[in-house]
């Protein structure tokens, strides 16, 4: 088996470009990148870029604020993945602006690990109802459909903030300046959906591209695949996580997300409506929807009210387009202790992640106290 240290090596000796941008999509990834410190390791021409792998990041405003409403007006026991607890909504000071700010003031909101302790939660009571939360990718959209497909309580309904990450993708390549020129693709996703989602982008784009898990070792493994696809102008889909994506994916989480939703547009937070790239409940599991069963705390108005706050760029880090550090409001108003955006909120967030990891200089600061911004 090859090792971190030995992939180095190989990618070290690449003939390589002055410089060559390369998006990991996956937040675990960046997760990963960041800690061991690969940035540092590899050739300086070499730009890893995180890409919009955090499903806390771009879930909908309006759905943690609807979310935030059914807590406090009815009478709900409200679910959600704990990192969903803190992301802030664009509301007024005096209202709570998080479900864990909706819990101090007396909602019953909990953090919940799995969609099976929230069918523990629903049946520890019947009498009550319980809505859960449904955000997340593939990954944690499937065992919510196996739930439902399997019999979920019937006082557990679920409000449904899932997205799908390919699609994501394709609007950066179909944008004609998508911001890189290489791709290392979700492990997880693949293990669930197939590692064949992703051969439209070698295929179509002309974009060297490569599955990768967790360790050093594999992270490296695709980053050199994909540099070496680049260099000898040949590009195709390459799994460096065979010992978990195999083939087709898992047969049996498709069917239950093919049974129980629909794939329908999808709003992401800051960057709009991406088609295809939502879940939402089949009619057939309408008893289960909490949009159908209870009041309805979302409209028009409050969809243009859901971008990111003044000032705050995680669209822009979500898409790649600049570094988390290049944030206007990075390590300033926006810290993990008071976060302004949702990048800060999550551990799959790539400006939580650079500042766990000892990244604390803005550079758009910097830049603009020097003038080099232009203002």
């Amino acid at each position: 088996m090859t090792t971190a240290t030995e992939w180095l090596d190989r990618i070290r000796a690449l003939p390589l470009p002055p410089r060559i941008k390369v998006m990991n999509v996956c937040g675990g990834h960046e997760r990963s990148i960041t800690t061991a410190g690969l940035r540092k390791a590899i050739p300086q021409n070499i730009e890893l870029v995180p890409g919009p792998g955090c499903p806390v990041c771009i879930c909908p405003e309006e759905d943690i604020y609807e979310a935030i409403q059914l807590a406090l007006h009815e009478g709900v026991t409200l679910l959600a993945y704990g990192d969903m607890l803190r992301v802030p909504v664009n509301a007024p000071k005096s209202e709570p602006r998080s479900l864990e700010q909706a819990k101090a003031a007396g909602a019953d909101v909990r953090p919940i690990a799995s969609p099976l302790e929230a069918a523990r939660i629903a049946m520890q009571d019947p009498s009550r109802t319980v809505v859960f939360l449904a955000a997340g990718f593939e990954t944690t959209t499937a065992p919510a459909a196996a739930l439902l497909a399997q019999g979920a309580p019937e006082n557990l309904l679920f409000l449904m903030s899932g997205r799908r990450t390919w699609p994501a993708v394709k609007m950066l390549l179909d944008s004609g300046e998508p911001g890189f020129e290489a791709l290392i693709a979700p492990g997880h996703v693949s293990t669930v959906m197939g590692p064949e989602e992703w051969e439209f982008v070698p295929r179509d784009h002309g974009i060297p591209t490569s599955i990768a898990g967790f360790t050093s070792d594999s992270l490296l493994a695709a980053l050199y695949s994909v540099l070496r696809q680049r260099l000898e102008g040949r590009c195709f889909l390459d799994n460096c996580y065979p010992q978990v994506v195999r083939p087709g994916g898992n047969v049996a989480a498709q069917r239950f997300m093919d049974e129980t939703m629909d794939i329908v547009d999808g709003n992401w937070r800051g960057i709009g409506t991406i088609p295809a790239s939502g879940y939402a409940l089949k009619a057939a599991y309408a008893a289960h929807d909490s949009r159908v069963r209870l009041s309805s705390y979302t409209d028009m108005a409050r969809k243009r009210a859901g971008q990111m706050p003044p000032g705050c760029d995680c669209a822009k880090v979500v898409l790649g387009k600049i570094y988390p550090n290049e944030c206007r409001l990075y390590g300033l108003a926006c810290t993990p202790r008071q976060p302004v955006g949702p990048c800060m909120v999550s551990d799959e967030g790539a400006c939580r992640i650079w500042w766990a990891n000892g990244v604390r200089e803005n550079v758009w600061a910097g830049r603009r106290a020097s003038g080099a911004d232009g203002a």
